[in-house]
């Protein structure tokens, strides 16, 4: 038989559905860098990248504050 969640655990799941949803823009600009490399209007570079990439996760932690993710 399956017990219904408890509170603690709707909460939980709440705040993890939030933070994906606050880091969505992020990820989309990502994906958007990505693509722009493919179809050739972004040079191909690890060095571009991890610029790119610095600048997007200061930019999650400036805009989100505590709720940013970090690896």
């Amino acid at each position: 038989m399956n017990c219904p969640p408890t509170l603690g655990e709707t909460a939980a799941s709440f705040g993890r559905t939030l933070t994906l949803l606050q880091g969505l823009p992020f990820d989309l600009a990502r994906a958007q860098y990505a693509a722009g490399v493919r179809v050739g209007l972004i040079e191909q570079s690890l060095l571009g990248w991890a610029k790119f990439e610095r600048q997007v996760n200061l930019l999650e932690k400036l805009t989100l504050g505590p709720w940013a993710r970090s690896v």
